[in-house]
């Protein structure tokens, strides 16, 4: 059977999640220039892959038009017709199980999430580092008879700023620190009361920009901001494509567990990651960052770290765990991954 020239790759989301396909399509299209890829993702994250060769975006509207089995059907029709003679699953969830059938469509590949050896993780019986998720993205293409070297990887450039990004930005003569203190689930995050302070020691010396989203977090940022010192929020003031162009030219972004820290890693930026009750070991890591710019928190005052893959479970007196991190670990941390 000949090999496949045009794969459909299922990751509907989280933005997360979606962030870390980008450097595994990356290394898969400069390994394979002659294979087109469409991904099928949630329109919002088309900016995402907006520098990848060979890479098209078909949205997928699941919360109306292609909601349940019957909008599932009628996206089937929809994209039936640009002729996939291949699906690579990075998503693995019923939509996606649903809809491969559906597609008429016989090379199939879904990853595997590797779901025994995590439970085990999180029970304290294996505590090891487990498979990356970007490696178990690259195994389903492998399993598709493309294997993807992952080892040395290329990033694109800095975006060139337009006047929107400037204009709230300014061109500093101070280097620029992304810091984006929110996650998901409250147990991810470094207690907002810690991390002002690690806001107001870094301001002393870099240009300092938050990122966040939702009126709550725009709430906060907004308390944090301040243009004396050079601390501007951005959250809720730029498309998400302008956000990827400042990410893109920052010196370093300090993230939690979250989808900050993955979107600055695919453009290569230095990310600095702050681990409240999950833990790297369980696959999630930005991509190609060093082992010590995870900064954990304290397992001997919280020895059943990780407590879930997600942060959405952990017992009492868990929630504030990352607060085991010292105010002038993070600070020093970040200072000493920043060129002179």
């Amino acid at each position: 059977m000949s090999k496949p020239t045009h794969i459909l790759v299922i990751r509907l989301s989280a933005m997360g999640d979606v962030a870390m396909t980008v450097p595994v399509l990356r290394a898969f299209t400069k390994q394979y220039p002659d294979v087109k890829l469409t991904v099928l993702t949630r329109e919002f994250f088309k900016p995402l892959f907006r520098d990848l060769k060979n890479v098209s975006v078909y949205p997928a509207h699941v919360k109306d038009q292609h909601k349940g089995a019957r909008g599932l059907y009628k996206l089937s029709r929809e994209i039936r017709p640009l002729k996939f003679d291949a699906v690579a699953d990075l998503h693995k969830v019923l939509r996606s199980k649903v809809l491969k059938p559906m597609l008429g469509i016989r090379k199939v590949a879904t990853i595997n999430k590797g779901r025994k050896e995590k439970k085990r993780l999180i029970k304290g019986k294996d505590f090891k580092q487990l498979k990356t998720t970007h490696q178990r993205y690259a195994d389903v293409f492998n399993t598709l008879g493309f294997p993807i070297d992952l080892s040395n990887p290329t990033f694109p450039k800095p975006t060139t700023l337009h006047d929107s990004c400037l204009k709230l930005i300014g061109k500093p003569n101070k280097k620029r620190i992304g810091i984006a203190p929110f996650a998901a689930h409250d147990s991810k995050m470094y207690p907002l009361e810690h991390m002002e302070q690690v806001i107001e020691k870094l301001s002393e010396d870099y240009q300092v920009l938050l990122f966040g989203g939702g009126s709550r977090e725009i709430q906060i940022l907004n308390y944090f901001e301040s243009e004396d010192k050079g601390i501007i929020n951005l959250a809720g003031k730029l498309s998400l494509d302008e956000e990827l162009d400042v990410i893109s030219n920052l010196h370093v972004m300090l993230s939690m567990d979250s989808g900050n820290a993955h979107l600055a890693a695919m453009f290569g930026i230095k990310v600095i990651t702050i681990w409240g009750v999950t833990h790297p070991y369980a696959g999630f890591a930005p991509f190609k960052q060093p082992e010590d710019y995870c900064l954990l928190a304290d397992r001997n005052q919280y020895p059943t770290i990780p407590t879930s893959v997600y942060g959405n479970k952990f017992p009492e007196g868990y929630k504030n765990a990352a607060g085991s991190i010292a105010v002038e670990t993070i600070v020093n941390k970040v200072k000493s991954v920043i060129p002179a």
